[in-house]
C-alpha cells in the first residue's frame, strides 16, 4: 500500500502516450489513404499534396485535445523536419515534394508545428498553435487550389504568381478558422471577432508575400503571434458582447 513501484510509474505514463502516438499514425494512416485513392483516381500531384497539407494539420487538434505532452511533440516535429529535407534529396515523400516548383514547404510545415507546441505548451493555451496551423492548412490549401481553378485575376509579388481569388479565398478561411477556435475557447466576445479580422489580414499578407513555401512558417508563426497577443489585450479593455 505505499508508492507505487518504479516500473508501475513508468508503464502508467507510457500508456496514455501510446494511445496518443497510435491515434496520430492512425490519422496520418487515414489521411495517407485519402491522398493515394485521389492518386489513383487520377487527380494530379497538386490535389493529392493539398489533401495530405490539410489532412495532416489536424494532428495539432489531436495533441491540444489529448494534452500531448509537449517534448513528445518537439521530437516529433524535429524528427518530420529531417525526414522533409532528406526527402528533398532522396525519394522518401514523392507525392508531397513533386510539384514542379523549387520549395520548402514541408520542411517549415513540420518546423512550425513544433515551434508552436514548444511556445504555448507551457503556457497551457494550446489553442493558439492550433489556430496558427489550421489557418495555414486550410487557408493556404485551399486558396492555392481556389486560386488555380478560378482564378481570372492574377497578380504577382516577388516575382510570385497569385490571384485575387485565391487571396480572398485566405482571408475568408482564415477568419473562420480563427472565429471558430475562439468562440469555443472564450466565447462570443469583441475580441473574438475583432481577433479574427486581424489575423485574417495578417495571413493573407503574409501568405501572397510567400517565396520557395516560406508562408509554411510566416503564416502559422505569424497569426498565432498575432492573436494571442490581440485576443489578450482586447480581451482586457473591451468589454464582452451579450
Amino acid at each position: 500500500m505505499g508508492d507505487t513501484p518504479p516500473d508501475d510509474q513508468y508503464r502508467l505514463l507510457l500508456s496514455p502516450l501510446l494511445f496518443q502516438c497510435t491515434l496520430v499514425l492512425l490519422w496520418l494512416a487515414v489521411v495517407g489513404g485519402l491522398s493515394e485513392l485521389a492518386r489513383r483516381l487520377g487527380y494530379g500531384p497538386e490535389i493529392t499534396r493539398k489533401i495530405v497539407h490539410i489532412g495532416a494539420g489536424h494532428v495539432i487538434l489531436i495533441a491540444w485535445w489529448l494534452a500531448v505532452p509537449a517534448w513528445a511533440g518537439i521530437a516529433a516535429s524535429v524528427l518530420s523536419s529531417g525526414v522533409a529535407l532528406l526527402s528533398y534529396q532522396l525519394p522518401l515523400l514523392p507525392g508531397i515534394n513533386s510539384v514542379g516548383r523549387k520549395s520548402l514547404g514541408t520542411f517549415f510545415y513540420a518546423v512550425s508545428i513544433g515551434l508552436l507546441i514548444a511556445w504555448f505548451w507551457p503556457l497551457q493555451q494550446p489553442h493558439y498553435a492550433a489556430i496558427g496551423i489550421l489557418i495555414m492548412t486550410w487557408g493556404d490549401g485551399l486558396a492555392a487550389l481556389v486560386g488555380q481553378r478560378f482564378g481570372q485575376h492574377p497578380y504577382q509579388i516577388w516575382g510570385e504568381k497569385k490571384s485575387w481569388e485565391g487571396s480572398f479565398t485566405m482571408l475568408l478561411v482564415s477568419y473562420s478558422v480563427c472565429a471558430a477556435i475562439l468562440l469555443v475557447v472564450q466565447g462570443p466576445i469583441a475580441a473574438t471577432w475583432l481577433s479574427a479580422i486581424a489575423v485574417a489580414l495578417v495571413a493573407t499578407l503574409l501568405e501572397s508575400a510567400s517565396k520557395y513555401g516560406i508562408d509554411n512558417l510566416s503564416v502559422p508563426l505569424g497569426t498565432a503571434a498575432v492573436c494571442f497577443w490581440l485576443s489578450h489585450w482586447l480581451s482586457h479593455w473591451l468589454p464582452a458582447l451579450i
